[in-house]
């Protein structure tokens, strides 16, 4: 496969990587920047002439990025990657009133419709901001009514560390690179590393996953953004097949792939697992209960699960899963009635 890549999907994802790559080191050479982007230098040549050709809103020269060219291609010199006029990248985010009045209405309609909490959590934090700055910059001078006042709203470390992960493994989907991961794992409680070959970033629910195939699980893989601890870009090009993300439309799991279908009896008081996780059938009982299938990966993510809504879930079926539940179950209560 050639690592060489010209489509303007992939060129838009080395452009928002090589920015701020640029913007923080001043001055770069050619050979060392192509070495830690993972592109031929020839591409990087051509991204920073499409570079040249972007900024701020106007198009006048002070408006543009300004990439020295010819530092870069002079003929038995240092070819050196110099850009200026870029500082404006690091400072906070600049609305109108007018802009955040616009975001904080979008906002409020995508809170009415979030599907997870972790997306409603971002999106309750992000209204916070935009309302608090929109309130303190609403009101001109008495008397003059309200004017357009430009509003900070600034980036919070997570979300910061959240973009450079983005843009990490965008550069080992350019370059069609391995990536090793940390990846804490939720229904264990314990973090892995893996090596996996990036197929794809995708979104469901609220949530930005990497589709990847994990070699230490031999199958296709989907990984929680917010969960990758640590990514390295690896020297190796991809083992398997190169392909597409996967389409999420109809849920997170791939058909074929191992998985569990488990029934259970949710009582009243946990029927919002229905709305949180991901159900294949849901069967209302006489009793205002609820019996749901869901498929699951992993048994002890099930265990956890129920033994947190006890007493308002039980397993039905399988009934190894169910007797393992119930195991489980009975040594919770056992150590709790020995410390007490």
């Amino acid at each position: 496969m050639s690592t060489e890549t010209s489509g303007a999907k992939e060129q838009v994802a080395r452009l928002l990587t090589l920015v701020p790559y640029l913007n923080a080191r001043g001055g770069v050479r050619l050979d060392e920047a192509a070495r830690d982007l993972g592109v031929p230098a020839r591409q990087l040549v051509k991204d920073l002439r499409v570079l040249f050709l972007c900024g701020l809103p106007g198009g006048y020269p002070d408006d543009l990025i300004d990439v020295d060219l010819d530092a870069l291609v002079a003929p038995g010199g240092d070819r050196v990657i110099r850009v200026a006029n870029a500082d404006y990248l690091s400072r906070p985010l600049r609305l109108s009133t007018t802009e955040a009045t616009a975001l904080i209405v979008a906002l409020r309609a995508l809170r009415g419709g979030a599907v997870s909490e972790a997306a409603a959590e971002v999106v309750d934090r992000v209204l916070a901001k935009l309302e608090q700055a929109a309130a303190d910059g609403a009101d001109g001078p008495e008397g003059a009514g309200p004017v357009d006042l430009a509003v900070e709203v600034p980036t919070e470390p997570q979300e910061r560390e959240q973009a450079a992960r983005k843009a990490l493994l965008q550069q080992a989907l350019s370059s069609g690179r391995q990536l090793r991961i940390s990846y804490f794992v939720p229904s264990r409680d314990e973090e892995s590393e893996r090596v996996v070959d990036p197929r794809g970033l995708v979104t469901h629910a609220g949530n930005d996953y990497l589709d990847a195939y994990c070699h230490s699980a031999e199958a296709p893989r989907l990984f929680r953004l917010d969960r990758i601890r640590e990514a390295t870009v690896l020297d190796t090009p991809i083992a398997t097949e190169p392909t597409g993300p996967r389409d999420l439309a109809e849920g997170l799991f791939a058909p074929g792939e191992d998985l569990t279908v488990a029934t259970l009896r949710l009582g009243p008081a946990a029927r919002w697992v229905t709305e949180y996780y991901e159900v294949l059938d849901v069967r209302p009982l006489a009793d205002g209960a609820l019996e749901v299938d869901l498929r699951i990966a992993d048994p002890r993510w099930l265990t956890r699960l129920v033994l947190r809504l006890a007493p308002d879930a039980t397993v039905l079926a399988p009934p190894k899963v169910a007797a393992d539940v119930a195991r489980a179950a009975r040594e919770a209560l056992g150590h709790y009635g020995a410390r007490a």
